[in-house]
């Protein structure tokens, strides 16, 4: 099971980081494509925001896309050294600062500030007792109206009859997640759950608000057994458009532009 210990160890000291995590993004074709194929279309709704609030960043990944989108950003994560990588990478932002934690807590962060918190791919390694002790902060750190969009794992829904899959959490479920929310006064809005390098739904999307919040939506539940089918699409046909940039227009259409 990948407990606090195993994170601070993988994440702080054996993992390399040798591509700044962007190698989770291949099966997308880079991270660019990811965001704005697979995981920009699941949130245009809530960009851009004033307050954004990431927990897990890593090196970065998605907090480069998460900055120019919002006013002030706040990145937390048990890493010191993701923290630090984070803290040279965006050291020119201003309205940008991070700060490492226990893996538990969120104090770092201002109650009721924050427009959209936002995890991907890092909370899929969290057990049960870390999403306990995060979500009823997340949904004190929510102003009014914001949501909260959280990848996690779905592992516990197959028990132990397809074995650890990915470094998955082994105590948590779709359903596991919607109790924490409900039993914190928090309100499910989406819930999709997605395969994830395999054929099993393992993973789980879950995106949710305060309880007063969104009082006409009523909760969704998706399953999608064909996430990675939507990555390979995304590779296949979207990834070839992000290498294109102003840079490899002609000379005369770039100063057409100014």
């Amino acid at each position: 099971m990948p407990d606090l210990n195993w994170n601070k160890t993988i994440w702080g000291s054996t993992y390399g980081w040798h591509d700044s995590g962007e190698e989770w993004s291949t099966a997308w074709g880079g991270s660019e494509s990811q965001w704005f194929g697979s995981l920009f279309p699941r949130l245009h709704r809530f960009l851009p925001a004033r307050r954004i609030l990431e927990i897990a960043p890593g090196f970065g990944r998605w907090t480069k896309f998460l900055i120019p989108a919002c006013d002030e950003f706040v990145g937390i994560d048990l890493s010191s050294k993701c923290i630090d990588a984070c803290r040279d990478r965006f050291a020119a932002v201003k309205h940008a600062t991070f700060f490492v934690n226990d893996g538990q807590s969120l104090q770092a962060a201002a109650d009721r500030s924050f427009d959209l918190i936002f995890s991907f791919d890092s909370l899929v390694h969290a057990e049960c007792d870390v999403l306990a002790a995060y979500i009823p902060q997340v949904l004190c750190k929510l102003s009014p109206g914001g949501v909260a969009f959280l990848h996690h794992s779905n592992l516990l829904a197959y028990g132990n009859t397809i074995g650890n899959q990915h470094g998955r959490a082994a105590t948590v479920s779709a359903e596991t997640v919607a109790d924490l929310i409900k039993h914190g006064d928090g309100k499910v809005l989406i819930q999709e759950v997605v395969n994830w390098g395999c054929e099993h739904l393992i993973d789980c999307l879950t995106l949710f608000a305060q309880r007063d919040s969104y009082p006409t939506v009523k909760a969704v539940y998706l399953k999608n057994p064909v996430f990675m089918g939507e990555a390979t699409l995304i590779q296949h046909f979207q990834s070839p458009y992000s290498v294109l940039s102003g840079d490899h227009r002609p000379p005369d259409a770039l100063a057409a532009t100014g």
